[in-house]
């Protein structure tokens, strides 16, 4: 019988235990089930609520368990139910009855909260140290790119030229937010629950933030009833993840894309691709288009929570013990998913000889005819008619728009020359846009320099 069922006449029918167990998958907490449980028989004995003896026995019992779950020496079945009451049984019958005094002034509500906790806030730290690793590789790479031009798309067509370390500088820029979002998300994560017990707290004088401070939290949670019930800190960590997903399914989109033949703008290196069964020619971005495949499993964890909590009311309800399976594979597939793009992206190099065979279409430097245009007195809608009709007489002509002459120019607005126009060549219609955040490559590196010293200062800060 389990250690509960004290007002249960009937054990569990069999498949009701295997329904119910979450051993399968919350073993994973076991460290940081047995370090909530040495915080608070620690704090207990403070209390003079069990003995210092009793104390060094559950610690040493406690600890026996640590090495033989590590060591394989213990496994597990669905009739431990989940991972709480596994290692206080087997406590138990370690120890003796001395064993039963661990669960004094706590429930499984805040034992599993205070688990999760603790696991999250060192995964965060893991996740944390991936996404300023691929901060350093796009600054590296924008360093690296900061003058080399390549083109800028709006609806998938050439709309402007670019340099590529403003490419990158945007990217940092996502990622940035990323890790702030994960920063500002931990400050809320990293605060104890442990003593809140079921629901109410407890009539046992427990030092919550005793155990808060053992654990490495920064306090103790303020209200036991909504403690119990939270799980937004899981919903937080989960619509973060999602959304720096989403950032790395954008660019993976943009990888599979370069890496076409109809693009070829980019050689990935071999170690992050595949060939295929039956054709041997082929180079897939496979990497790419599995990160890009893996945004949809991480929201899948998200939405799944979500629905999870919508209907459940104060305080706790079993609905929760859903929420490790996807907590769990969302830290996993999130870390391995940054982890692997910086790696890729490091070893991948952009084959600028097929860029700048591409540079020549689209009319890319339209924009910068009509900016001229205005800078000589025309208003910008008069600007960016005329610009319009001499992008149509270059598709007429069979030309570009700085190899017309004054003769066909006039043709479209008798006020204007091939002077007026400016200077509009690729290279110009870069190293001009010197606006604050524009892509020069004085203005990239503006950005790189800034964004070199906010990680930097963000690395010494964190935690």
């Amino acid at each position: 019988m389990a250690l509960w069922s004290g007002r249960f006449e009937k054990d569990m029918d069999t498949i009701v235990k295997q329904y119910n167990a979450s051993i399968g998958f919350d073993q994973r907490l076991y460290n940081y089930d047995i370090n909530g449980s040495i915080a608070h028989v620690t704090m207990l004995a403070a209390q003079n609520i069990i003995t210092p003896e009793e104390r060094d026995i559950i610690i040493n019992g406690l600890e026996q368990i640590r090495a033989g779950i590590a060591n394989g020496d213990i496994v597990f079945t669905y009739e431990d139910e989940d991972i709480h009451m596994a290692i206080e049984s087997r406590l138990i019958a370690l120890v003796g009855d001395v064993g039963k005094k661990v669960h004094t002034g706590r429930a499984r509500n805040d034992q599993s909260a205070v688990d999760v906790k603790q696991f999250l806030c060192f995964e965060i730290g893991e996740i944390m140290k991936a996404l300023i690793e691929l901060e350093d590789v796009i600054l590296k790479k924008a360093q690296q790119y900061k003058e080399h031009i390549t083109v800028g798309f709006t609806h998938i067509q050439h709309a402007q030229p670019i340099t590529l370390g403003f490419m990158f500088m945007a990217y940092f820029q996502m990622f940035k937010r990323d890790i702030q979002r994960l920063a500002d998300a931990y400050e809320r994560i990293n605060l104890c629950p442990l003593g809140t017990c079921a629901l109410a707290g407890t009539t046992i004088p427990l030092d919550r933030h005793m155990t808060a401070a053992a654990l490495g939290f920064a306090g103790p949670t303020e209200n036991a009833m909504d403690t119990v019930s939270d799980r937004d800190y899981i919903l937080e960590f989960l619509s973060t993840a999602s959304i720096s997903m989403m950032h790395l399914s954008r660019w993976a989109e943009e990888f599979t894309w370069w890496n076409s033949t109809e693009f070829s703008y980019i050689a990935i290196d071999d170690s992050f691709c595949t060939g295929s069964s039956m054709m041997p020619q082929k180079k897939n971005p496979d990497i790419a288009e599995l990160l890009r495949g893996r945004c949809g499993r991480v929201y899948g964890d998200l939405m799944g929570m979500l629905t999870v909590m919508k209907g459940t009311p104060l305080t706790y309800n079993k609905d929760f013990q859903e929420d490790k399976e996807y907590l769990f594979d969302a830290v996993d597939t999130w870390k391995a998913s940054v982890t692997i793009f910086a790696k890729m992206l490091e070893k991948t190099e952009f084959r600028m000889d097929k860029i700048n065979a591409q540079l020549q279409s689209g009319f890319m430097n339209a924009t910068d005819v009509a900016e001229n245009l205005v800078m000589a007195g025309i208003p910008f809608r008069e600007a960016h008619h005329i610009t319009g009709r001499l992008v149509k007489l270059c598709e007429t002509k069979g030309c570009k728009l700085e190899e017309l002459e004054d003769a066909d120019i006039q043709t479209v607005d008798s006020r204007i020359t091939k002077a007026t126009l400016g200077k509009i060549s690729i290279k110009d219609c870069v190293e001009n846009r010197k606006t604050f955040g524009g892509t020069a490559p004085c203005e990239v590196e503006r950005q790189i320099k800034n964004g070199t010293d906010w990680i930097n200062e963000f690395k010494n800060d964190w935690r």
